[in-house]
């Protein structure tokens, strides 16, 4: 069977980091007369280079935001600084991913159709990836769902229909997702006015700026906190969890989308919160190549310092360890972050199931690919319908969902 390992750079010379928390300890135990460190000290000695980098959201979103918090912990306490590279759309966070110019990616369902090769994926230069998550962000907020004019007249899912929503050019995960929402109420893109926008915060400006009605992101998204402050005003559209012909026709479409209450974010009452769906956001992922330490070393560091970054940034106290939904996840875990996992005693039999299940995805995926690329048109657009042909071919074949109606 084909590796699924993808040849890539390789980083800089790594050596070993001893916190500046555990020096300082050092120090005062060996004036107190005391020999012996604790078992465990806050992050103990980390196997990782001066400087990592990952790809995020724009500057000013949640996802940008919460990388300078972990940041801000990373060069304070081990010296190792952290390069926060904004991506505009999907494909750009990923491409320095993939290319090697970035370590990791902070961003949203990207890295799923990254994993599957599709949307924006099933071309020359992508086709399925090795992808690897690190750690999963659930708030208490919502990873994405619609936001419109208060002055719009929207208030519930069906009344979109008819109004102008935001479609964000080169962002797969950000327009599926407003597929996926417009299905709870049976709607589709031909039942409402597409606005093509540039990119995630342009599409907040065209709400603003009354070229759009609706716009779809983060619901703690800082950027939404304008569209509050402006003439228009904002409004969270209820997705009521007791219809479940809805929540269905959603979850077909995104299975890793789960029911939400959200409580956190402009305009959400944090007692009464709003219906909405989540997923993880961010979803802090790597190529599958990624130095088994680092890995380590970043997911500890963001385990054992939560309580200092919790509130740094909108949305960051969704890192909390025990909220991870190992069981849940529809991308493999890096093995840097499973030994970490195994460590605190997280990882159960149902997460190595899992873990096993989608690692078996990720080899249909490659041998599909690889069965098609030999064979494979040049043209582009019967590049990518060829290759969904085959691709949905191998994964029914092998029992597996397709994820059709996510295309």
């Amino acid at each position: 069977m084909a590796s699924l390992l993808h040849p890539r750079r390789r980083f800089l010379y790594r050596r070993p980091l001893l916190s500046a928390l555990t020096l300082l300890s050092l120090s005062l135990l060996t004036a107190c007369g005391v020999e012996e460190l604790p078992e465990n000290p806050p992050a103990g000695q980390l196997n990782m280079p001066r400087t990592i980098a990952w790809s995020a959201y724009p500057t000013g979103t949640g996802g940008y935001s919460q990388a300078v918090a972990i940041g801000n912990i990373l060069q304070r306490q081990y010296g190792v600084n952290l390069r926060v590279v904004p991506g505009r759309n999907d494909v750009s966070r990923l491409a320095t991913l993939q290319a090697g110019r970035v370590n990791m990616s902070a961003g949203g369902s990207e890295a799923v159709y990254a994993q599957e090769g599709i949307l924006n994926f099933a071309s020359h230069i992508w086709g399925p990836q090795p992808i690897r998550v690190l750690l999963s962000n659930y708030s208490t907020s919502c990873s994405f769902s619609f936001a419109t004019a208060e002055d719009a007249d929207i208030e519930s899912v069906a009344d979109i229909a008819g109004k102008r929503l935001t479609f964000v050019q080169g962002a797969p995960s950000l327009n599926n997702a407003s597929t996926a929402l417009l299905s709870y109420a049976g709607l589709t893109w031909d039942d409402v006015e597409r606005v093509e926008v540039g990119g995630y915060n342009a599409s907040i400006d065209a709400v603003i700026n009354n070229r759009a009605d609706v716009a779809g992101g983060a619901c703690n998204s800082p950027p939404f906190l304008r569209l509050e402050t402006s003439p228009r005003g904002l409004f969270w559209v209820p997705f009521p969890h007791d219809n479940p012909e809805g929540i269905a026709r959603v979850r077909q479409r995104l299975p890793w989308y789960v029911p939400h209450v959200a409580t956190q974010g402009p305009t959400i009452d944090p007692e009464e919160g709003v219906e909405v769906f989540t997923s993880a956001y961010p979803l802090l992922v790597s190529m599958a190549d990624l130095d088994e330490d680092m890995v380590y070393g970043i997911t500890k560091v963001i385990s054992v310092h939560y309580d200092e970054y919790k509130n740094s940034a909108p949305g960051a106290n969704g890192w909390r360890i025990d909220g991870q939904q190992l069981e849940n996840a529809f991308i493999p875990y890096h093995e840097g972050a499973i030994r970490y996992f195994k460590e605190v005693g997280i990882w159960t039999p149902e997460a190595e199931e899992r873990q096993q299940q989608n690692l078996y995805r990720q080899e249909v995926l490659k041998e599909a690919w690889d069965t098609f690329l030999p064979t494979a048109p040049e043209d582009r657009e019967a590049f990518a319908e060829a290759w969904l042909e085959v691709r949905a071919n191998h994964l029914a074949e092998n029992g597996l969902i397709t994820l059709s109606d996510s295309q």
